[in-house]
């Protein structure tokens, strides 16, 4: 367990009623815990961001989550991360990391989409018509290969520390192809890396940081619940109970 990945509560929590049970990802309850660790991590993401190349608050926001968790010692703490990738290759140390590694099976999936660029350049500079039908369908073919493979190497822990890649899991719940970015979310990922590392999960928050979107579905410091199309079935698994 990395430990500056390991939020500590700078508020004195003593007095706070602590979950006996995480709440549901979907629903619309926030615990009050949930709520304090989620204020220390937006003045930490104010503090951090100033380090950033991508203006978070005046160009495109983000979901962020926190999970407070129970340490094996009993105390309480939390994690926090960002929902899909940084923009312009900001890094931040103290996010939790993606579930997939990159590194796996010689970087396959960097060299894969090295390719696919290659491809479309080769798409933009071609003159012949049907050439170009033949290079867009080889493409798209080999895209969808590289997605189903990324899948498959997307492996997801449940409480009691069986393992499932996202295709498995989306068969399970009966949702076909899992869609893109699917396994990139907040919730999953610090959900992953409670179990991994023996900590209970306790109560979860996901709020939008940024700039509001023009139809106002995503407004600054908001909380939202997880998304249906990519995290039911995941969490569904994760925390086994698929009717979530």
């Amino acid at each position: 367990m990395d430990k500056k990945l390991i939020f500590d509560f700078k508020t004195n929590i003593s007095a706070v009623r602590i979950p006996l049970e995480m709440n549901n990802p979907f629903g619309s309850f926030i615990p009050e815990i949930a709520k304090i660790a989620a204020a220390e991590f937006q003045e930490f993401i104010t503090e951090e961001s100033k380090q950033w190349t991508h203006d978070i608050l005046l160009e495109k926001g983000k979901m962020f989550g926190i999970l407070v968790v129970q340490m094996k010692d009993e105390s309480y703490k939390f994690l926090g991360t960002i929902s899909g990738k940084m923009l312009k290759n900001d890094k931040c140390a103290q996010f939790i990391p993606s579930v997939f590694d990159d590194s796996v099976d010689d970087f396959f999936i960097d060299k894969g989409m090295a390719a696919l660029g290659i491809m479309g350049s080769e798409i933009k500079n071609t003159t012949d018509a049907k050439e170009i039908i033949l290079l867009k369908k080889i493409r798209k073919n080999k895209s969808i290969a590289l997605q189903q493979r990324l899948f498959e190497h997307y492996h997801f822990l449940n409480l009691s520390g069986q393992k499932k890649n996202l295709l498995d899991i989306f068969k399970l719940a009966a949702r076909g192809n899992p869609p893109a970015a699917a396994g990139e979310c907040a919730a999953p990922k610090l959900i992953q890396y409670a179990i991994q590392n023996q900590l209970k999960p306790i109560a979860l928050a996901e709020f939008w940081w940024g700039a509001t979107i023009k139809d106002k579905t995503r407004e600054h410091k908001v909380f939202y619940p997880a998304c249906n199309n990519r995290c039911r079935p995941i969490l569904g698994y994760m925390l086994e109970n698929m009717s979530l």
